[in-house]
């Protein structure tokens, strides 16, 4: 196999320390395995995206000496391939138009616990056998239907190479998804699916609070005939408030006037030991320790 890993960051503002773990985390793998390193802007949800972040981020990487190598894509210019992805789930039987509003969800499973802080209640298949006169808002992948035609359990399993053996029952635990959302948008499941797919991504490394977003994806990916890749979390940069780092949670922009004190801080955050002297004998020298760098805890700066 071939190995592509990626970094796709959302141009919704600045680096900080948790997405430049995240990136020093991917590059560092591809580099260990020999293998390719792409980046992908994230900004598929154009609202909360800012003008100019998109080249300031890729500044910000290339500061640091994390350069691609290949070409960058935009999600906002994929919107096609989106369209297409979305219209063979349709030919299959596979997704429904849905009109609930999130109250609506709320209100018919007031008890439905989250599946974490922040998170959406469980869908409970309100539209599933039709709009009953509601206009439809979005579209939803049925996963039972999915499940029950190519034959996949109930559960499923995968395995993260950091968290080990990983398990969830989708169709319990989250319902029908999101694919296309109300105000017309892609949904980030259907997009990020679609376009690791394109860019030929056999590894992805990414921050632990993505990990539960894992199974959905594993989901989409047979039923769009696509390969799964293989998934490695990363432990999360956590703020003063104990919640991942997070612009929505306060984090300010990296300081690059020193870009090897931020590396040094996100390489320690990973497990990896402090390094003095110049960028690319840094970068080096923990490609080198990184094999050994997996089993590791939350960081607090």
């Amino acid at each position: 196999m071939v190995y592509t890993g990626r970094f796709a960051p959302s141009p919704t503002g600045l680096l900080h320390a948790g997405s430049l773990v995240a990136a020093l985390a991917s590059w560092l793998d591809a580099r260990a395995h020999g293998g390719q390193w792409v980046v992908r802007i994230e900004d598929v949800d154009t609202p909360r995206c800012i003008e100019g972040a998109d080249q300031a981020l890729l500044r910000q990487l290339a500061i640091c000496g994390l350069l691609p190598d290949g070409p960058v894509i935009w999600q906002s210019q994929r919107q096609l391939a989106y369209g297409l992805a979305l219209q063979k789930l349709i030919d299959q039987g596979w997704v429904y138009p849905c009109g609930c509003s999130r109250k609506d969800i709320e209100n018919a499973q007031p008890q439905t616990p989250l599946l974490a802080r922040h998170a959406l209640a469980v869908y409970p298949g309100t539209c599933r056998a039709g709009l009953n006169g509601k206009p439809a808002r979005a579209w939803r992948l049925n996963v039972q239907a999915v499940q029950a035609a190519l034959q996949l359990p109930e559960l499923t399993t995968w395995h993260d190479r950091r968290l080990g053996p990983q398990q969830q029952k989708v169709a319990v635990d989250v319902g029908d998804f999101v694919l296309r959302r109300a105000d017309g948008l892609w949904a980030y499941q259907l997009a990020v699916v679609v376009d690791d797919a394109a860019q030929n991504i056999s590894h992805v490394v990414r921050g632990e609070d993505l990990a539960d977003n894992t199974p959905r994806q594993i989901i989409l990916q047979k039923a769009l005939g696509l390969s799964t890749p293989t998934y490695l979390h990363t432990p999360l940069v956590l703020g003063s408030n104990g919640e991942k780092l997070s612009k929505q949670n306060g984090a300010t922009p990296l300081d690059l006037s020193d870009p090897l004190a931020a590396l040094n801080a996100a390489a320690q955050a990973l497990g990896l030991p402090a390094q003095s002297g110049d960028i690319a004998t840094a970068l080096a020298v923990w490609t080198r320790a990184w094999p050994q760098a997996l089993a590791l805890p939350a960081y607090n700066p």
